[in-house]
């Protein structure tokens, strides 16, 4: 079957590495961009998204960033959904007195306390750069600016995001997703949004879910490929990813999408 829609998260999935694409997936996609729409579906901001479409020689298509917040088209703004200011001063005071630091992310703002391990390797594997400040300045420039997060990355200790997880889906999980990425890091998006949901923003009238191929591998994948034409999981997804996926391809640093689209998409 051919499908209108290829969509693919990016890191653990579509990435080979941390932060690039490999020349083998540049080949596959070249081979199908031209009648197949390829959207990249991702917990990122724009900026960590616009080179890797550079690189695939899609800058024309739109990005779903944050998980669904924000989709872009060029300069259009799709949909922008981001938390209000009143819950993320809910969120500063559950963190106070615990190992979490916040970072904010607004369009292509990013906004960290201080450097650390996490910001370093986030500098690194996104290619983008954060502004340094504290967080009280933040959230007081963003009720000036009536603005929100499109997405929140605490940073923890395993220990203080064991503390949290409990705390925040009990006071905030009615208005967030709350999604534990791993150990240390909590990642929290507007309750509204999804990649699934983003995705079907894209579709037009004579589309449907049936026409889309998606690719993933973590917990905010499985909405996604459960309900599109084919859901393709890389082997090193979650387990409770691959069980809901059509297909399982090779993990993300064997090349899993390229080899998909080599072996079941390309003509």
């Amino acid at each position: 079957m051919k499908f209108k829609f290829l969509c693919s998260d990016l890191d653990g999935t579509m990435l080979s590495s941390k932060s690039d694409v490999s020349k083998y997936l540049i080949e596959q996609i070249n081979k199908i961009k031209h009648e197949t729409n390829i959207i990249l579906v991702s917990a990122r901001m724009p900026s960590a998204m616009h080179y890797i479409q550079e690189d695939l020689g899609i800058k024309e298509q739109p990005i779903i960033c944050y998980n669904g917040a924000l989709v872009l088209s060029g300069n259009t703004e799709i949909t922008s959904v981001f938390i209000p200011i009143s819950v993320l001063n809910q969120i500063y005071l559950l963190c106070k007195g615990l190992n979490a630091d916040l970072g904010l992310y607004y369009k292509n703002e990013w906004y960290v306390p201080r450097t650390s391990v996490r910001v370093e390797k986030e500098i690194k594997y996104t290619k983008s750069t954060p502004t340094f400040q504290d967080t009280d300045t933040t959230l007081s420039d963003w009720n000036e600016r009536k603005i929100g997060a499109h997405k929140i990355m605490l940073m923890c200790t395993k220990e203080s995001a064991d503390e949290l997880m409990p705390i925040l889906n009990e006071k905030l999980g009615a208005l967030l997703n709350l999604y534990r990425s791993n150990d240390t890091l909590i990642e929290i998006a507007p309750k509204e949004v999804s990649k699934l949901s983003a995705i079907q923003l894209l579709l037009k009238d004579h589309e449907t879910l049936q026409d889309v191929i998606a690719f993933g591998d973590n917990y905010n994948d499985i909405d996604m490929l459960s309900n599109v034409g084919c859901g393709v999981a890389v082997a090193n997804a979650r387990e409770e990813v691959k069980a809901i996926s059509t297909y399982i391809t090779l993990e993300n640093t064997q090349d899993g999408v390229a080899h998909y689209i080599a072996e079941n998409l390309v003509n």
